[in-house]
């Protein structure tokens, strides 16, 4: 029984139920409060705050684990990255005030004292100044962050933002992005110690394989859908342009079906009125589009 460090709460928490679920792993919990939970036969949740996940899998103490790039990078413990899921995209930013004149990370030049940047970010702050030669003295808070500058506590800060709103409702500019996260599927790094690990508990990688791919074919189905049509065979060069697909479109022969031949394809979900249109321009009928849980090429 692999054990999946989950977040215990939270959109990240929420998102990761979700995509779990379409993956044929659903939570079986006790409870709302339960610390654990099943996720099928092969796997174990174990709930716990975001920002602890990289720990625990750093320690062995779970398989893998769901939480944000950026607390990983912040952990600094070393970490397999196995998969990017999609969800709770944002940045790491750099921001000052409107009024400040600081328009860029290389306007804040050497002063003296330096300048004080707050932050929740102590060690992901420090290594991006450091590795530009910007000496600061770095300001460690929880929560809050944009109102330091306003109470005299940085002249910088360094915070998570999504949609850049909230700095700007508080008066901030960006000046800089560190970088951009989003939620990961981590594991423990290939190593002397997974081997080690693998040795004493056998199937541990293809397990880790299997869940990473069962994940993946869910994220590459989102944004897709499954388009099956009759069309004039005489007319297939030019649907092959319409319908590309993943290798091109499958084509069948229409029992009694005369110059009409069946097409299916996977298609962007963005644009598929455009596909349609185009088929009927081209003389096809019987359009049926439909969702795909699962897409594994």
């Amino acid at each position: 029984m692999l054990r999946i460090a989950l977040p215990n709460k939270g959109r990240l928490a929420a998102d990761a139920r979700t995509l779990f679920a379409d993956a044929g792993l659903e939570v079986r919990s006790a409870g709302e409060r339960a610390l654990t939970a099943s996720l099928g036969g092969e796997f174990r949740a174990i709930f716990v705050r975001a920002q602890d996940v990289p720990e625990l899998v750093a320690d062995g103490a779970a398989d893998a684990g769901v939480t944000g790039w950026d607390l990983v990078c912040e952990a600094e413990r070393r970490l397999d990255m196995l998969l990017d899921l999609e969800f709770g995209r944002c940045r790491i930013v750099v921001a000052a005030r409107d009024e400040s004149g600081i328009r860029s990370v290389d306007d804040l030049a050497d002063a003296s004292p330096p300048h004080r940047v707050a932050t929740v970010f102590p060690r992901i702050t420090r290594r991006f100044f450091g590795e530009r030669g910007r000496p600061v003295d770095i300001v460690t808070i929880s929560g809050a962050v944009e109102v330091a500058p306003h109470l005299g506590i940085a002249d910088v800060v360094v915070d998570l933002t999504s949609t850049g709103s909230t700095l700007a409702m508080n008066g901030l500019r960006e000046i800089g992005t560190i970088l951009e996260s989003s939620a990961r599927l981590v594991g423990a790094p290939q190593g002397a110690s997974l081997q080690c690990a693998s040795a004493r508990r056998p199937g541990l990688r293809d397990g880790l394989d299997d869940l990473t791919t069962a994940l993946s074919a869910v994220l590459r189905a989102r944004g897709q859908r499954y388009l099956m049509a009759n069309v004039p065979r005489a007319a297939l060069d030019r649907v092959k342009a319409v319908l590309p697909g993943l290798r091109g479109p499958t084509v069948v022969d229409v029992l009694n079906g005369g110059r009409f031949v069946a097409v299916h394809a996977v298609v962007p979900a963005a644009g598929v009125y455009r596909t349609i249109s185009a088929l009927k321009a081209l003389g096809g009928e019987g359009i049926l589009v439909t969702r795909i849980e699962r897409l594994t090429p």
